[in-house]
């Protein structure tokens, strides 16, 4: 058991715990939850031993083994099978005795029944299957840790931590970098674990999955809720209906909601995933006493309306350097649509997004939209767009010259962008407030269509329903993309599934998807039920399935190779930016050569990083379409 007595904690200046006491007990799933800056990561800091106590005491069980997410980000020549293993310290203790003593016949002995002892054999088993639950394709595997992107790379540390042989895992915002297909992985993985889990996530769904205690840090102390995270919310909720100075305030909010919930029932149809929406706003209404106390009071204006359709495409191929990801995607857009996008990683989801922002063009077919079609398109890459040297209020006086100063500070209070806080610099900025920013001026710019790839990244739980709340009342079509399952619940009235390189609707709701998700082997399962398809392979002969997949393994030699191609040109670019950063880094460099030749210096720099960029969102793409090719080869075997 792990003992907190009478804990006191600053960080600096900030107080963040005074005379909290806890018992965690083994076996125990706890989700960590509370505002941003009230101390969840210095509480694992804490236990880890990185940070120490002011006052009081913990006690931690002798021996107890802990494990947690790497924060540095893997960039070697090791293979990500490799960085997996490393977590298994013991394995790579007992391997690497092993190749020492291959000589010694005894030594070799006892250290083979050692490796048998803590199940070493089926390590590198073990290690796959973690890649492959996170994501990655097993050609993947054996690729340099280098040769992933930033997102890939905390993937690697999470497969890592879940590699370390454990009494305590402690998981600090897990899915921020996984899809929805990951995240259903993760949480069924997260389950069958035998040791004491604590987990931060803002993902409300996940935290209901995966755990069975909430502990919720608030006003410098630590308060204990048994049960998931929507009964946390909901014993809160009556709590909080009970403090007299807030039944006001909470019964504006549930009549707000009411309002959206009638208006919803009246026009749905009876589709699953209509009524999965009614109940998600239903789950909003009994929540929002919990809200009460937010600080993001937003909504979005009048937009104005357009004639139908919005946007059109039709046998439209789209992709990158001449690759097609998506193929004849045929869709039509009406103002008033909400839909929501399904589909694994590197399905195209995002190059859809894309594509219907005007971002990339088709390859082939054609896209047609409405005449005054303003769209507001959140990505993670618009973070960094902000300019790093203007404040809030001097960023959206740069975007809407028009707007008074008191009515920029009036709209971005309602952010919890407050007093002097909109005149800060923006560089120093987390990411939740540059993501609260951005969605800021996308909603005062009142756009017709909403584009939303992944925009709860880095927001907190008030934040998360705030946006959620909001986006209820909003007039325009929305295409959402979200491993957030609460959001795509109460926002969209349709979903899409991307698969295959091809856009279809998906007829049941996200739960049905879910279960999908759980359901699937890995042996090419179909989340859309397509039995038509399955019939037709039945009926297909022996020599005509050998056909086939001939072709489609054909078809996967030229990808790899571009793949490889495209890898090695990134190795080769970031190899020069290297030698190129140490000569700029040298101090000696600035006394011996000339303003121009650092001039020259710094333009080539920036020539290969843009030459590297170019690179890298080619290797995405060819990434994207292997991944395509080798989920048709499996479907058809």
């Amino acid at each position: 058991m792990i003992k907190l007595s009478n804990i006191a904690l600053r960080r600096g200046t900030q107080l963040l715990f005074e005379r909290v006491s806890l018992d965690l007990h083994p076996g125990e799933k706890i989700g960590l939850v509370g505002d941003n800056g009230t101390g969840k990561s210095s509480l694992f800091d804490l236990i880890r031993g990185e940070l120490h106590s002011d006052t009081g005491d913990i006690t931690l069980p002798p021996d107890l083994r802990i494990s947690h997410v790497a924060q540095e980000t893997p960039s070697s020549d090791q293979s990500a099978l490799d960085y997996v293993l490393d977590g298994d310290a013991e394995f790579r203790n007992v391997q690497t005795a092993l190749d020492r003593a291959q000589h010694d016949g005894e030594r070799s002995a006892a250290l083979f029944a050692k490796m048998d002892e803590i199940d070493g054999y089926s390590a590198p088993s073990k290690a796959a299957k973690l890649l492959s639950g996170l994501g990655f394709p097993a050609e993947h595997h054996g690729s340099s840790t280098r040769s992933f992107s930033g997102g890939w790379r905390v993937r690697l540390n999470l497969a890592q931590a879940l590699m370390k042989p454990s009494d305590l895992l402690l998981l600090d915002e897990p899915t921020n970098h996984l899809d929805l297909d990951a995240i259903v992985w993760l949480e069924e993985w997260l389950k069958k674990y035998s040791g004491t889990l604590m987990v931060i996530s803002h993902d409300r769904d996940f935290i209901d999955g995966a755990c069975k205690r909430i502990l919720h840090i608030d006003n410098c102390g630590i308060r204990t809720y048994s049960g998931n995270y929507t009964q946390f919310e909901r014993t809160r909720a009556e709590r909080l209906s009970n403090e007299q100075a807030l039944f006001e305030r909470q019964q504006k909010k549930i009549a707000h909601m009411e309002s959206f919930i009638k208006r919803f029932r009246y026009k749905a149809s009876k589709a699953k995933q209509a009524q999965s929406r009614i109940k998600a706003l239903e789950k909003l209404q009994q929540s929002a006493p919990a809200h009460s106390g937010s600080p993001f009071q937003f909504e979005f204006g009048t937009c104005d309306r357009l004639s139908d359709p919005v946007v059109k495409m039709e046998a439209v191929d789209a992709g990158y350097d001449g690759n097609a990801v998506l193929k004849n995607v045929n869709l039509s857009l009406s103002g008033g649509d909400r839909i929501g996008l399904l589909g694994a990683n590197g399905a195209g989801k995002s190059t859809l997004i894309k594509l219907i922002e005007g971002e990339i063009l088709p390859m082939t077919g054609g896209r047609q939209k409405a005449k005054h079609l303003t769209t507001g398109y959140f990505a993670q890459h618009q973070l960094e767009l902000l300019d790093p040297n203007l404040s809030p209020m001097q960023q959206f006086q740069k975007s809407f010259p028009a707007a008074t100063p008191q009515e920029i500070r009036n709209f971005l209070g309602g952010f919890n962008f407050q007093g002097d806080r909109v005149d800060e610099l923006i560089g120093p900025f987390s990411g939740g407030e540059k993501a609260r920013l951005v969605l800021a001026m996308i909603i005062y710019s009142r756009p017709n269509l909403l584009l939303l790839d992944e925009p709860t990244n880095h927001l907190d739980m008030e934040m998360r329903h705030a946006l959620t709340v909001a986006m209820q009342s909003y007039e325009g079509a929305i295409i959402l993309v979200s491993h957030d399952r609460s959001l795509l619940n109460a926002v969209t009235d349709d979903l899409v599934l991307i698969q295959n390189s091809q856009v279809t609707p998906f007829k049941d709701d996200i739960n049905a998807y879910l279960r999908l998700l759980r359901q699937k082997t890995g042996q090419g399962a179909d989340p859309q039920g397509n039995a038509s398809a399955s019939r037709h392979n039945d009926s297909l002969t022996k020599k005509q399935k050998r056909q086939q997949t001939a072709q489609k393994r054909a078809q996967l030699k030229p990808a790899r190779d571009r793949i490889r191609e495209l890898e090695r040109s990134m190795e080769k670019l970031g190899r020069k930016i290297s030698e190129l950063d140490s000569i700029l880094q040298n101090p000696e460099t600035y006394e011996t050569e000339s303003t121009a030749r650092l001039a020259k210096l710094m333009q080539d720099k920036s020539a290969l990083e843009g030459d590297l960029s170019k690179t890298e969102s080619g290797w995405y793409a060819a990434a994207e379409e292997l991944e395509n090719l080798e989920r048709e080869l499996v479907s058809s075997q």
